[in-house]
């Protein structure tokens, strides 16, 4: 297990990925390694052993259970994230070794909501992001900060400040890439945020 790796466990919709990107960014900008489920499209992985062997990689989980409204015809709700919120605790409760010191933290759109449909996690700490990319930011860097390996973190508002200049910036370093933004894969992305934090880390 990593002792940087953040295991990112979100809903991939188009509709999220303002969100999802958000949480790549501060977790690399934090000295941290984000890992999800969408860095390998290997056909010969069931998704499940997928998630699985990430999880087991990582020390750290970041969970948004925040889509879990039913949706489609007929209305069924999604849930994919409770499922892999459920396999990384299990993981900590049941793993040996380094799995116990498995650390994670849970979003919602609302702080209490979850108790009306995944109400075994209560006496969990869940934190309401209101569907706001800067209050998603402000607190995953919080809590990134309170970990063993956060002690340098700066804070949230200030990852704030340097995600709206990354993205002000992105459209051009896809362009040098030939790329588009709205083409990017999560690899791509984890990529470019790794590179441009280190070279702005360099020029400190």
């Amino acid at each position: 297990m990593n002792d940087l790796d953040a295991f990112i466990n979100c809903p991939f919709d188009g509709e999220y990925k303002p969100m999802f990107q958000a949480i790549v960014f501060t977790i690399v900008r934090c000295g941290f390694r984000a890992r999800c489920a969408l860095e390998a499209d290997n056909a010969a992985d069931s998704r499940i052993e997928k998630i699985c062997r990430i999880i087991a990689e990582c020390r750290f989980g970041v969970h948004d259970i925040s889509k879990t409204e039913a949706s489609g015809d007929p209305p069924l709700p999604r849930f994919n994230m409770p499922l892999e919120l459920g396999l990384f605790l299990g993981a900590r409760r049941y793993g040996t070794g380094q799995q116990k010191k498995k650390s994670c933290i849970i979003f919602d759109r609302e702080r209490y909501r979850y108790q009306r449909y995944i109400s075994d996690i209560s006496g969990q700490d869940i934190h309401a992001h209101g569907g706001d990319v800067t209050t998603l930011i402000v607190e995953l860097a919080a809590w990134l900060r309170t970990q063993p390996q956060g002690s340098r973190i700066p804070g949230g508002q200030a990852i704030a400040a340097d995600y709206v200049e990354f993205e002000r910036l992105l459209p051009l370093i896809c362009a040098a890439r030939e790329l588009q933004v709205d083409e990017l894969l999560f690899g791509d992305f984890n990529a470019i945020a790794t590179e441009y934090v280190a070279a702005r880390a360099a020029t400190r």
